[in-house]
């Protein structure tokens, strides 16, 4: 019996069966998408920002974060890392404008934005934590928004979509249309409980809960989703705001991407390690979060040993038939070689790739994303096959990595 069919079926049908399930989702709930709770409670809130290295955003960051309009801003905390550059100074030239603004400059470099944001942390005295990265920008009003899911005594987290600040280059561009494709589903995640994920760009936590949790996992590559994940062991709920937003620099170059994805691959390779005993547990977290998680980290590397499969026996086969060919005396090449035969798996593959840049379509249209321009849709096809391409090794990559120990954030 022929078993490749079969497995091109199946992975056929589990991306089919997400896309179809994220559409009914949101179909569901298409009319409270953007919606979001306001508060009549005026929770503090302490900004921690983790810094290394930072001289040329830190003072954009600091300046949102003052001009983000909510009104009982407790302080903002900047962690420097021992960074080589100028961010100390400029951090400094920036409380004398602010007051609220404090400055912890490590003794020592702690090597992660985990050990950082407890450092932080531990200063603050804000009822609601914001985490925010050193090059990221919140907008404005982002708080007000965010702040009144806490008034359900089940919150625990609150994330907004990371857009991707510099879109200029085509790498960039890439990125853009990944960040926003990825705040859509996370949206549609709240729904089914199943939120794996609260980015450290822009995040506010209940201080309580980050204390019952012990703050972020500094060994964790990752300690966003770690938390996160933390969280929902524990019971506490996690939502995403979709009236507002945080740009963040995005990677310009494909080296300092792969650098990047590398490392969120193998913190999220050690969460899964952590968890694993929680699979088939602990409600959501274990039924359908961690499955999810692994089935979106490992689906593109199953995809590349197939293809790899695929061509490796085609090889053999090729070269099987050239020796015995000339051993018999018969053709190498006979014009029936220069055709093609259509088949089911053959469809089913552009059904999948027309079904995916339809639905990327869809959710930047959602999204309010203007995308009726030659740039924009070409965009589109490169970002869903150039993905398609790279992503599987990277995970390889990351593999080796992490069974080598190599878990270094920088």
């Amino acid at each position: 019996m022929e078993l490749l069919p079969y497995i091109y079926l199946a992975y056929m049908f589990i991306s089919l069966y997400m896309m179809s399930l994220f559409i009914m989702i949101y179909v569901r709930n298409r009319n409270n998408f953007f919606e979001y709770p306001r508060t009549n409670k005026n929770y503090s809130v302490s900004f921690v920002v983790p810094a290394y290295n930072e001289g040329k955003s830190i003072r954009e960051t600091v300046e949102h974060i003052f001009d983000i309009g909510y009104g009982n801003i407790r302080e903002v905390i900047v962690v420097n890392d021992c960074s080589k550059d100028n961010t100390q100074e400029v951090v400094e030239s920036l409380m004398k404008k602010y007051p609220k603004l404090k400055l912890i400059n490590n003794k020592k470099n702690l090597g992660s934005a985990a050990a950082s944001q407890n450092a932080g942390l531990k200063e603050a005295k804000g009822e609601l934590i914001a985490i925010v990265d050193g090059d990221s920008f919140p907008a404005k009003l982002s708080i007000n928004k965010m702040a009144g899911f806490f008034d359900d005594p089940k919150v625990g987290a609150v994330t907004c979509p990371v857009l991707a600040r510099n879109k200029n280059k085509f790498w960039e561009k890439i990125q853009g249309i990944e960040y926003q494709a990825i705040s859509f589903a996370r949206k549609l995640l709240e729904y089914v409980d199943a939120i794996y994920v609260t980015p450290g760009p822009l995040a506010l936590y209940r201080k309580t809960t980050l204390d019952e949790i012990g703050g972020f996992d500094e060994s964790n590559m990752t300690q966003d989703i770690e938390a996160t994940w933390h969280l929902a062991h524990n019971g506490w709920d996690r939502k995403m705001c979709l009236g507002t937003h945080v740009t963040s620099i995005v990677p310009n170059k494909i080296k300092p991407w792969w650098r990047q994805r590398r490392r969120w691959n193998i913190g999220g390779l050690q969460c899964i390690y952590k968890y694993r005993k929680f699979i088939g547990k602990k409600g959501m977290l274990g039924f359908f979060i961690i499955p999810f998680f692994m089935i979106n980290m490992f689906l593109g590397l199953f995809g590349l040993g197939v293809f790899f499969y695929v061509l490796t026996r085609n090889i053999i086969s090729k070269f099987l038939y050239t020796n015995y060919s000339i051993q018999a005396g018969t053709p190498l090449l006979t014009l029936s070689e220069f055709y093609i035969t259509p088949s089911f798996l053959n469809y089913l593959g552009i059904v999948l790739f027309v079904a995916g840049l339809i639905y990327i379509l869809a959710i930047l249209s959602i999204l309010k994303e203007k995308i009726m321009t030659k740039e924009n849709i070409l965009n589109i096809p490169f970002y869903l096959i150039l993905y398609l391409i790279l992503y599987p090794f990277i995970m390889i990559n990351s593999i080796y990595y992490y069974y080598k120990g190599k878990w270094v954030w920088r």
